[in-house]
């Protein structure tokens, strides 16, 4: 039977994610504590992957309860934030470590998430083992931390996700709560890296666009996607089920 195998949450953008039970659904319609904060430079841009390569040098955890978050740098060198109470003397320490002046921002309501209009990623169990399978040496788990998606549906065939998007396309209930599928995701540079490392996989990109080809769903529709370098669905919750909350093993069905 489907139902809701994981959840993880992102409390720094760009930085490491955290795996969670529980998950309420904000009024943003994002999930609570996925991209609470971010850091910016002076101009304004984010911190993130995308940027530099330099985030995967630190490892981080964080604690849901006491809004504490844990750093270590690649040296050994380790710090713990309060991050509400202490985002001056976060930010200094992060700007050390990206060599530039950066401030820590907060927001509760909806987070930095990159599609503010939209809300929590989906991907199913059964793609990330097929996924993993194209690459010598990556796991499950590596995938998971390489793209960095908030909900994972157990129980269904690989890319099951794909069919929440195009015409007709259903939408996902879990226990009550509708996800529907807005758009696939457009994958970037950050899940060709070691999460690790930052070291670039060899060939990530065109041996995932070959095998991706090969496996797309003979039920999906391709006019909903623009290439084959995609995976996971962004989702939105409509606004009736906000403030609502998702539960790891929560059933999971299709709503026609």
């Amino acid at each position: 039977m489907p139902r809701l195998a994981g959840l993880r949450v992102f409390p720094v953008k760009g930085l490491d994610g955290i795996d969670v039970e529980e998950a309420e659904v904000l009024d943003g319609g994002t999930l609570a504590h996925d991209r609470e904060f971010a850091l910016f430079d002076d101009d304004g841009e984010v911190i993130n992957g995308k940027r530099t390569s330099r985030v995967h040098d630190l490892r981080t955890e964080f604690d849901v309860e006491s809004g504490e978050l844990a750093v270590e740098t690649a040296e050994g060198e380790s710090r713990r934030f309060a991050l509400d109470r202490e985002r001056d003397r976060a930010a200094r320490w992060f700007g050390e470590q990206f060599d530039r002046p950066v401030t820590l921002r907060r927001d509760s309501s909806l987070g930095f998430v990159d599609r503010r209009e939209m809300g929590p990623s989906v991907v199913s169990t059964a793609t990330l083992r097929t996924v993993a399978s194209w690459f010598d040496g990556l796991t499950v788990d590596g995938l998971r931390r390489r793209l960095r998606t908030n909900v994972e549906i157990g129980g269904v065939e690989p890319f099951w996700e794909d069919r929440l998007v195009g015409d007709g396309a259903p939408v996902v209930s879990v226990d009550g709560v509708r996800l529907e599928g807005v758009t696939p995701c457009g994958r970037c540079v950050v899940p060709e890296r070691d999460p690790d490392t930052g070291e670039p996989t060899p060939e990530f990109r065109s041996r995932f666009v070959e095998n991706r080809r090969g496996s797309f769903p003979a039920w999906a529709d391709w006019d909903a996607f623009d290439h084959y370098y995609t995976l996971t669905i962004i989702a939105r919750v409509p606004e009736g089920d906000r403030g609502r909350t998702l539960r790891v093993g929560d059933p999971v069905e299709l709503l026609e």
